[in-house]
């Protein structure tokens, strides 16, 4: 501050100068907020006036809650638009918390002084109507708040602050951004801003005799700048320390000069600026405005990370975290005794003589570099060459746990919050669903009525978009009774449930209320069918009428056979699904049947003359149509929906399903105007089926790749038959292996170019072992050099003409010891030693 030092009667530093205590920081500084801290218990003001949103004076108190634990956020919405929303967030070393803090427990007010929320709103959807894009605005020593819209913009790599206060000016005018602390790191000769922030600040202290001495240096920094850039490009700058000024004057009108303001030090040479209340007012007249709520939510280090998408601007939360804690106390002794602990819980050899050695090292790196102490920079040096044996390996760990970290913050119940969120947290409580910033698995037994219950709630919640967890394919088990989620709760699903609050109250009313509009405004088949499984998945069986009811008009409608193929298999898994949770499925049971029965009547038509691109395309429904059929006529809603209308079209019920899809298979194999990668895929799908008698596969496989065959059709029908995963069938049937060689063998030059490609794409999709196995089958020769065009009915090389009874019976004893049969049927210890044996 101009003017010098002065001292009290207790010999104790007194800010100098006249009007209030401008306190500049950087936003997220553990250096900063340590200094700020001095200066307020040295300066004792009547007042704390801080950076934020004024309409969050009402939630300052809370931060005295012990339940509200940091990194939180100050969350401002629209209430006719949740989805457009702003964060502030705080770390527990954030300047602005820590003034927050020490004016709760001194019992003086505390006000913010930030161009109110229901402007920052408002201003940003005036940009998104004009097209505008978000970017780098506002510098790093600006106020702590994010990008409207749930969505962060990165805004450099000085910790500014993003773009949730603008860009640009009113007028439309640009200039050329400033990054202070990149202007100032250059002009002491740094390249790096962080580490001459860590010098300057994190390493030096508050200063122990003056602790206004670091603000007085920084305002003197940042008015050289001001003077020679002006806004530096952040117009939107101007507005909002015209608004604080205008809060300053009211509160000084109120506590006098014995005021603190806690503000980026960016906008300290603004706020001491002399300038009239119509100047300033001027600057606000005409800003847009729109009705805002604001609440506190839980935040996380790693959204304070720019790696993570916001610029609040700290690669290093978890560093900067230690810094504040133990900036006194050994930090680098305290920090590498902490990534030892981690090492070691990964199992890796770590011992205290690698920390004493990683200690010695950091310490002589940053002699060597002139700084005034080890930096993250030396530690993490230190680390790979002495815990990490030169590898990054390891570093990439410490980095994601340490450097970042996943602290999640904590919010009491007595935090305003839309319903829908109460109701939320309650089941959460109730289920034992606690929110976790770290990702983790969660596995559910939906036979139980716990897992059953948090099933219910995760799609839900996927239902309304508020994507708290991720359902992932299972371990070890296929069956529909068990679920495998990955859970992970970021700080934009506060929005995101605030946003799925016009929906309902409840969770539970909220999804029905939008699964009943998503059927309504659904423009495929498929999608009515997909949100009929995503009701039965979710326990919705009020919602389910009206979706049935949508997909009996669209299904009824519809006469694309790929649509209709598109839509079967999400229906027949919902009947599977809801089997397993007990829900009606008779109703979708009769959609199923007839969309199945329309397909098995279009699908040959269909299937004629389609080009390569379709007909790939088309072998997908006939896979997906194939396994759909196989769990309708297996499911047990089946047997009583045999009755219904749809059903009894064929007068057979869901039971003689697969056999007409069989005989469509049949009609795609002979049809000769079927493409030969649709031909070859349904011969395949019969023989998996067992209803191919023996040799006709190698019969039809010879009459496709007959000498008057197109080579491209050939290659097309070997694509159908052997693709996905038919290397096995290739390894035990050396008859179709010896027809493939042989046509192999006999393509000409200048087809085998042409059919290379689809053959390589084929077999190149075996697993090594499958290809290594038929490279050898190949290399050694057919038994039967004419198995490959003429011996259809001759014994396949390596199998006996019939089953061996004898052989296979000896096996069944030690089958039935291993599940757990054998004394049930009375066989004693004698004969399954016996088996054994055998």
């Amino acid at each position: 501050m101009p003017g010098g030092e002065r001292v009290n009667d207790t010999g104790r530093p007194q800010p100098c100068g006249s009007g209030p205590l401008l306190l500049g920081v950087r936003h997220h500084g553990p250096g900063s907020a340590r200094a700020v801290r001095a200066a307020l218990d040295a300066a004792r003001p009547a007042a704390v006036l801080i950076e934020g949103p004024p309409e969050a004076d009402a939630l300052i108190p809370l931060a005295a809650d012990p339940e509200l634990r940091p990194p939180v956020a100050l969350l401002a919405h629209a209430v006719d638009e949740p989805g457009r929303s702003a964060f502030w967030p705080f770390a527990e070393f954030s300047p602005e918390w820590v003034a927050i803090r020490w004016a709760l427990e001194q019992d003086v007010p505390a006000h913010f002084i930030d161009l109110p929320a229901a402007h920052t709103l408002a201003w940003e959807e005036e940009r998104g109507e004009r097209g505008e894009e978000g970017g780098q605005d506002d510098p790093a020593v600006s106020g702590p708040h994010a990008a409207p819209g749930a969505a962060e913009t990165a805004a450099g790599p000085d910790n500014a602050e993003s773009s949730r206060d603008g860009e640009g000016s009113r007028d439309g005018g640009e200039q050329v951004r400033v990054d202070p602390l990149a202007a100032l790191a250059e002009a002491a000769g740094y390249d790096d801003p962080e580490r001459w922030w860590e010098d300057v600040v994190e390493h030096r202290g508050p200063g122990g005799r003056d602790p206004f001495a670091p603000f007085a240096a920084l305002e003197e920094a940042m008015g050289a700048l001001r003077e020679r850039y002006g806004a530096g490009g952040h117009s939107r700058d101007l507005v909002r320390e015209a608004y604080m000024r205008l809060r300053l004057r009211a509160a000084r009108k109120e506590f006098g000069d014995g005021l603190a303001v806690v503000c980026g030090a960016w906008h300290v040479p603004a706020l001491r600026v002399k300038t009239t209340v119509a100047a300033d007012r001027a600057l606000l007249k005409g800003l847009p405005k729109v009705k805002a709520d604001l609440t506190w939510v839980p935040w996380t280090h790693r959204r304070l990370a720019r790696s993570s998408g916001y610029g609040a601007g700290i690669d290093s939360p978890g560093w900067y975290g230690h810094l504040f804690h133990h900036a006194a106390d050994r930090p680098v002794e305290r920090w590498l005794t902490r990534v030892a602990r981690l090492l070691r819980e990964e199992d890796r050899i770590v011992s205290s003589a690698h920390v004493i050695e990683a200690v010695r090292l950091a310490e002589t790196l940053a002699a060597l570099r002139g700084r005034p102490l080890p930096g993250l920079s030396e530690t993490t040096d230190a680390v790979r060459a002495v815990m990490g044996d030169g590898s990054d390996v390891p570093l990439a760990l410490v980095h994601d746990r340490l450097v970042v970290g996943d602290v999640l913050g904590e919010v009491p119940e007595s935090a305003p919050a839309v319903p829908l969120q109460r109701d939320l947290a309650r089941q959460q409580r109730s289920l034992r669903l606690k929110p976790e910033a770290l990702e983790r698995g969660l596995e559910l037994d939906l036979r139980g009525d716990t897992d059953a219950n948090r099933s219910r709630l995760l799609h839900r919640l996927r239902l309304l978009g508020v994507g708290w967890g991720e359902p992932t394919r299972s371990r070890g088990s296929t069956g529909t009774f068990r679920e495998t989620w990955r859970l992970r709760w970021e700080p934009e699903l506060s929005v995101r449930v605030a946003e799925a609050g016009v929906w309902g109250t409840t969770v539970l009313a909220a999804a029905q209320a939008k699964a009943e509009a998503d059927a309504t405004a659904a423009r495929t088949l498929a999608d009515v069918t997909a949100l009929a499984e995503q009701c039965l998945l979710a326990g919705l069986p009020d919602a389910l009428p009206v979706v049935m009811r949508v997909l009996a008009d669209r299904a009824a409608l519809d006469t694309d056979v790929g649509h209709l193929a598109q839509a079967l298999p999400a229906l027949v898994r919902s009947l599977r699904y809801g089997d397993v949770r007990g829900t009606d499925t008779g109703a979708l049971a009769g959609v199923a049947a007839g969309l199945a029965e329309r397909i098995f009547v279009g699908l040959p038509p269909a299937c004629a003359a389609l080009d390569g691109d379709a007909a790939e395309e088309m072998r997908g429904h006939v896979d997906a149509v194939h396994a759909a059929v196989g769990l309708l006529s297996e499911t047990p809603a089946g047997a009583d929906a045999g009755a219904t209308d749809q059903v009894a079209v064929s007068g057979a019920g869901l039971g003689g399903l697969r056999d007409r899809w069989r005989g469509v298979l049949r009609t795609l194999s002979l049809r000769d105007s079927v493409p030969g990668v649709l031909r070859g895929r349904a011969v395949r799908l019969l023989l998996d089926d067992g209803e191919l008698r023996p040799g006709e596969a190698a019969r039809l496989m010879g009459l496709a790749l007959s000498p008057g065959t197109p080579p491209a059709d050939a290659a097309a029908w070997i694509e159908g038959f052997v693709g996905g995963g038919g290397g096995l069938l290739l390894v035990h049937d050396e008859r179709l292996l010896g027809l493939v060689d042989s046509w192999l063998t006999g393509v000409s030059a200048e087809a085998f170019t042409d059919v290379l490609p689809l053959l390589r794409r084929t077999f190149a999709a075996y697993e090594p072992g499958v290809r290594r196995t038929l490279g050898e089958l190949v290399r050694r020769g057919a038994a039967d050099p004419s198995a490959g065009r003429a011996a259809y009915g001759a014994v396949t090389p390596g199998f006996a003409a019939e089953p061996d009874t004898g052989r296979a019976d000896a096996v069944l004893p030690v089958l039935r010891l291993l599940l757990g049969l054998d004394d049930a049927a009375g066989y004693g210890e004698d004969t399954r030693l016996a088996g054994v044996g055998a």
